[in-house]
């Protein structure tokens, strides 16, 4: 039986490559949803098995959407993860080379915003829900729009691309998460994500929630903050580091941490993600 995965489209995004990538080695019946909320939902009424969703990129930072359901969702976990190269393409109808509007998703668009600010100042600049989805606007428009995306994008819409590889920085990379609604096994490569808000607002109160991970020479791998939605100046931490959950040392240093904490959850233990290797533990996601 063929594993349900959903994962944020349309076709052509770069969600799917990631989906695509994570279960190289495997057979899968992939459905794509317009949203995050969409695949969480999707996820609870087990209508798919595991879903995959953008999680951080290295220019703009994490997809915020993403964190306050990843907190606010019982049942859900992260189970593995991806990271892909970024590499964003402006396309457009053939023979269209002077453009009214450039669409993309607000991520693409700001991750190109350099490019576009000195190559089109003048443009109107468009988002849009995805970066696919951009590719069938343009396509389907008698307009003289451009869009920004993934090759593959333009590969499902018969669009050209006008000029190759506008991001900003040729190291742009995107983090996306695999969630599932079981752990995964530990694989002895694996990372720990964690959210948790402090119980007291006082110096030093996030150096003690910490400083056990540096005692046990645990590496933080992150460690950002978002409001708590209660008031302002309240905060949630999320945390990743390296090891799972069931290690000795891990385990001792999360246990600490929860002792500490006012709110805590652990997101997910899952495989870290190693270039050139799909999860071995894809199966178990």
């Amino acid at each position: 039986m063929l594993r349900r995965v959903g994962f944020l489209g349309p076709a052509g995004t770069f969600t799917e490559q990631a989906m695509q990538a994570f279960f190289a080695a495997q057979t899968i019946a992939p459905w794509a949803y317009p949203d995050i909320p969409a695949i969480l939902d999707a996820l609870l009424q087990r209508d798919i098995e595991v879903g995959v969703v953008p999680w951080e990129n290295s220019l703009e930072g994490s997809v915020t959407l993403f964190l306050d359901l990843l907190v606010q969702t019982t049942g859900i976990l992260v189970v593995g993860e991806v990271v892909l190269p970024i590499v964003h393409h402006l396309m457009a109808r053939p023979g269209v080379t002077v453009f009214s509007r450039i669409l993309s998703h607000p991520h693409a668009l700001a991750q190109c915003r350099h490019f576009l600010r000195r190559r089109y100042p003048g443009v109107a600049l468009l988002p849009t829900t995805s970066t696919a989805e951009a590719a069938r606007m343009v396509a389907e428009s008698s307009e003289p729009w451009a869009a920004i995306g993934p090759d593959t994008a333009a590969r499902n819409w018969g669009l050209e691309l006008v000029e190759r590889a506008v991001q900003d920085h040729q190291s742009n990379e995107t983090r996306f998460a695999v969630l599932g609604r079981e752990k995964p096994p530990r694989t002895g490569r694996d990372k720990t994500s964690v959210a948790f808000a402090l119980t007291a607002d006082r110096p030093g109160a996030l150096y003690r929630a910490l400083e056990e991970f540096a005692r046990r020479e645990i590496n933080l791998t992150k460690i950002e903050s978002r409001p708590a939605k209660s008031q302002l100046g309240q905060y949630i931490f999320f945390l990743d580091c390296e090891g799972h959950e069931e290690d000795q040392e891990v385990r001792s240093a999360l246990e600490t941490l929860r002792s500490r904490s006012s709110f805590y959850k652990v997101l997910g233990s899952y495989p870290r993600w190693e270039e050139g290797r799909s999860a071995d533990s894809a199966q178990s996601c």
